[in-house]
């Protein structure tokens, strides 16, 4: 006797197993692919969204800049590898001009202090000495790890909600949408970056990305600056002066004071 075949509903069976091994798959390609291709739009949606809401809140130009009492200098790296970093050189040549021009009086630097050896807020500090301004007139915030937590220290840590912030326009544009978001009258100098030699298409990538991550942290996660604690206020800059005159008499009374009498006074 031959081999019976196998029946109709049997071989239709196999059909329709056999199908769905290569139906499963697809549509779950597809579906990844439209999930993939949703994502990217909301992406570049919200990066042109932030553009969009602080397009009025920048200067690009020094001499358009009215009086601000306090600007923000968001810390970056002095060097990279052995090469000094553009991005930092524009933002400190820019507060020094500004403060040169009488236009800041004081000012906030806020960056990372990761350890000892790498500390943003300090080096920017030593720079603006260099350049002749008081040490009076400029505080540090060595908790500025990132572009959120330097904007929301600013006003629940220093006490200050009107400012300007230094920066390139990428990152002012980021720094401005937080700012927004928390009811701080915020502007931002957006200072040039690097030079055509340098390509600047990862860092826009890595800014599209960032963007992404700063809504989320907003209006999703609710996330918060990483160090909170007591306010340390901006003095006035009466404040200031008074406290620097007060430093400069007592040093001068101390020099006053006779060999013997000056050895004897002992620091706190």
């Amino acid at each position: 006797m031959g081999t019976k075949k196998p029946s109709y509903i049997v071989q239709s069976l196999i059909y329709q197993m056999k199908q769905c091994s290569f139906v499963w798959p697809v549509k779950i390609i597809k579906g990844a692919m439209i999930a993939l291709a949703i994502c990217l739009f909301c992406v570049g949606l919200i990066d042109r969204w932030v553009t969009y809401q602080t397009q009025d809140q920048l200067y690009f130009d020094v001499d358009e800049i009215p009086h601000f009492d306090v600007a923000v200098v968001l810390g970056t790296s002095k060097y990279l590898g052995r090469t000094l970093n553009d991005y930092y050189i524009h933002r400190i040549n820019a507060a020094i001009e500004l403060y040169q021009q009488g236009k800041i009086n004081r000012f906030l630097l806020s960056g990372d202090n990761a350890h000892r050896s790498y500390n943003e807020p300090w080096t920017m500090k030593r720079d603006l000495l260099r350049a002749d301004i008081p040490d009076s007139r400029i505080f540090l915030d060595y908790a500025g790890f990132r572009t959120l937590d330097s904007v929301v220290r600013a006003k629940a840590i220093f006490d200050t909600d009107d400012f300007l912030i230094i920066s390139q326009k990428f990152h002012c544009e980021r720094a401005l949408y937080i700012a927004n978001y928390y009811n701080i009258n915020a502007r931002c100098l957006a200072v040039p970056g690097p030079g055509p030699d340098h390509s600047s298409l990862p860092v826009r990538l890595r800014e599209v990305f960032a963007r992404t991550k700063a809504f989320l942290d907003l209006y999703i996660i609710n996330t918060q600056p990483r160090f909170l604690g007591p306010k340390e206020p901006i003095p006035s800059l009466e404040e200031a002066e008074s406290e620097a005159a007060s430093m400069t008499d007592m040093s001068l009374e101390e020099a006053d004071l006779p060999p013997s009498a000056a050895s004897a006074v002992k620091p706190f």
